[in-house]
This record gives C-alpha cells, sequence and structure tokens, in this order.
C-alpha cells in the first residue's frame, strides 16, 4: 500500500471556496448562523494547526503525565460544551459530567485498547490520545441532545412531574420517561449509521486508515471496534451523566431546581406554562 498523498497549501486554500455554498444557504434563510459558522471554520482551523504542532512534540515525548493532561484538557472542554450546548449552568454540572465520563473513558480506553488492540502501555499516546479524542467527541454530542432532552422536557412538563411526585411516585419512576425520550433522540442517529456503514458511507477513520496505506481489512477492523466503543461509551455516558447529576440538580422534595437551565427566556417561558 502507498503512503498518504499530500495536500498542498493552495489546495487547502481552493477548498475553502466550498463555504461560498453553505454560508449563501444560511444567509438567504436569514438563520443568523453566518457569523456563528464563519467563526466555527476559523476555530477550526487554528485549533488543528496548533494541535497538530503539539501532538508531533507530544507523539515523540510520550510521557503518560503529559498525555493524560491533553486528555484532561479535552475532558474539560467537552463539559463546558455539553452544558453551554444544553443550555444548561455549568456550576451544578460539571462535577457529574466529569465523574461520569471520566469513569466512561476508563472502562472503555481500558478493555478496547488493552484487550482488543493489545497495546503493551496503554497510555501511548499515538493511540491513547486519538481514540479517546474520538470517544469524547462522539460522547459531547449525545449528552448535549440528551441534556437538552432530558432536562427541558421536565421544565416543559413540571406540572406532570409533580403530579407523579405527588401520587407516590419516586424519584425515579417520575423521570423514567424522560430519560427513555432523551435515549431515544441521542441514540437514534447513532443506531442508523451503524446499520448503514459501508452501504450509504464510509466512515472517517475507516477512511482515514485507507488513505493512510494501511490494508481495508486492517481499516475494516478499527472501524468496528470504533463503532462498538463509540456506541458503548456513549449509552454509559449519558445514562451516568443524567443519573448522578440528579443528585445535584433536585431539590429535597424531589423537585428540579428552578434556576439549573443557563436561557433565562426559557426558565420564564416554562414558568408561566405551569
Amino acid at each position: 500500500m502507498g503512503s498518504t498523498v499530500d495536500i498542498s497549501w493552495t489546495g487547502l486554500l481552493i477548498s475553502e471556496l466550498l463555504l461560498v455554498i453553505p454560508l449563501f444557504v444560511l444567509g438567504y434563510y436569514r438563520t443568523r448562523l453566518v457569523k456563528s459558522a464563519i467563526i466555527s471554520v476559523l476555530r477550526m482551523t487554528v485549533q488543528l494547526f496548533l494541535v497538530g504542532i503539539y501532538l508531533g512534540y507530544i507523539f515523540k515525548l510520550n510521557n503518560s503525565w503529559v498525555n493524560m493532561a491533553w486528555v484532561l484538557v479535552m475532558l474539560v472542554v467537552t463539559c463546558q460544551t455539553i452544558a453551554r450546548r444544553g443550555e444548561l449552568k455549568l456550576n451544578y454540572f460539571l462535577i457529574p459530567f466529569v465523574i461520569s465520563i471520566v469513569f466512561t473513558l476508563i472502562i472503555i480506553d481500558t478493555f478496547f485498547l488493552g484487550f482488543t488492540v493489545r497495546i503493551g502501555y496503554l497510555l501511548d499516546a499515538r493511540y491513547f490520545i486519538p481514540i479517546t479524542g474520538m470517544l469524547l467527541g462522539n460522547i459531547m454530542q449525545s449528552n448535549v441532545i440528551a441534556s437538552n432532552s432530558f432536562y427541558h422536557n421536565i421544565y416543559k412538563n413540571r406540572t406532570a412531574f409533580r403530579f407523579a411526585l405527588a401520587s407516590g411516585a419516586t424519584q425515579h419512576e417520575a423521570v423514567f420517561p424522560f430519560i427513555g425520550e432523551a435515549l431515544k433522540k441521542a441514540f437514534n442517529p447513532t443506531i442508523a449509521q451503524m446499520a448503514t456503514i459501508g452501504l450509504v458511507s464510509l466512515p472517517g477513520m475507516m477512511t482515514g486508515q485507507i488513505l493512510g496505506g494501511n490494508d481495508p481489512s486492517v481499516a475494516i477492523k478499527y472501524q468496528i471496534m470504533m463503532m462498538l466503543a463509540v456506541f458503548t461509551a456513549n449509552v454509559i455516558s449519558v445514562i451516568l451523566c443524567i443519573r448522578l447529576s440528579g443528585r445535584f440538580i433536585f431539590d429535597s422534595y424531589g423537585n428540579l431546581r428552578e434556576d439549573i437551565l443557563r436561557n433565562e427566556q426559557i426558565q420564564k417561558r416554562t414558568y408561566w406554562k405551569v
């Protein structure tokens, strides 16, 4: 198998012209997302270049403490993003989110790096950082959807929630349907993606391995492993984040605290609906 063909700087700049299409559509339909999209693309570009330089040094150094410190940075950013995109106040959710995701990463990284890939050094930067990064990216996406659905649905249906508690239901019984709905919204896309991989799309990890010169059979095995790891990590992290955060955001009477949402307009709107 040959080596990956490098992309010239000119080619990379030309590829930026593709942005004209999505920016035009977003602007034409007055979504107010054009500025956010441009900023996101610029941030992505700068961040990836800096990370590329930094990872080069990390891979050469391959120090356990440095590797864990870098993953810790990614973890903190992940938790902040989940809270911000879920419109939740970070002071209530940071501790349960960090504990839940760290526990999930320990299980998944140990199992797949230690028992599936069988690398001798679990914190090897070339495996530990990229795989953990992919897990965190997917964990973040699933938890944003699940957290937003769970907490906002309870707010919108506070009368039914309080009625269940007043009728003798335990807190677990009262939140049970809300957890089910959150899980459904979070994992429908993942389940659909797994069902169509290979027929509709060739996923990123597999494509990257093939472009990097690896045999397709090796790329397929890594992709299967990664999809199983991602799906398992997402489910574990979502249920742990919801259940563990419940110890912080419900009061002594079992009611959801009224100040957990970051968007005050949502609080006012849902308050008057009750």
